[in-house]
């Protein structure tokens, strides 16, 4: 675990509230239905829990732990080029809802916060929600304007499209 503090505040908004964006932020909501039933809730908490979600979308992800916990360090990779440094700040392992949010540190392309949730609803229905605020930290991410958040965009939309197929032939019938 690094000591490295984070580039934004306020750190942990997105625990209570993902539509939360403060000034001078983007706001990114992108929410997947996945399946149905109590299998399908558990299969992807796992997944997203323990980075298996990420993996599956061909991002590098170095972390210090097996499993995502407030504290651990992640550094996703992309391209084999991008590296993106983050902490987790908070978890959530609940009977309806697991997941966890990171927080960017120094030398992330983007500054702020994004987190990764599964939820059970009451009708059983399964749900991934990625919810960000972000900006540009780089120059290169402050060079793509709009086309940067296109791209951060169509990431949210694959993670749910990724998650739904380690899901699938589990949903209760």
């Amino acid at each position: 675990m690094s000591s490295a503090p984070f580039t934004y505040e306020p750190v942990g908004a997105t625990r209570d509230d993902p539509t939360f964006c403060p000034p001078g932020f983007h706001p990114m909501l992108v929410r997947t239905r996945l399946g149905e039933g109590r299998e399908v809730f558990q299969r992807a908490a796992e997944a997203v829990l323990t980075w298996e979600m990420h993996r599956a979308l061909g991002v590098g992800i170095d972390a210090t732990a097996d499993r995502a916990a407030p504290g651990v360090d992640v550094t996703v990779t992309l391209a084999g080029v991008i590296k993106a440094p983050c902490r987790i700040i908070w978890t959530a392992e609940e009977p309806r809802r697991a997941g966890w949010a990171y927080g960017t540190l120094e030398g992330h392309p983007e500054c702020g916060e994004e987190a990764f949730v599964v939820d059970r609803t009451g009708d059983g229905t399964v749900w991934l929600t990625v919810a960000a605020f972000s900006r540009a930290a780089k120059w290169y991410a402050r060079a793509g304007g709009p086309a940067t958040r296109g791209l951060q965009h169509a990431y949210a939309r694959r993670c749910g499209t990724v998650l739904r197929k380690l899901c699938a032939d589990l949903s209760e019938a």
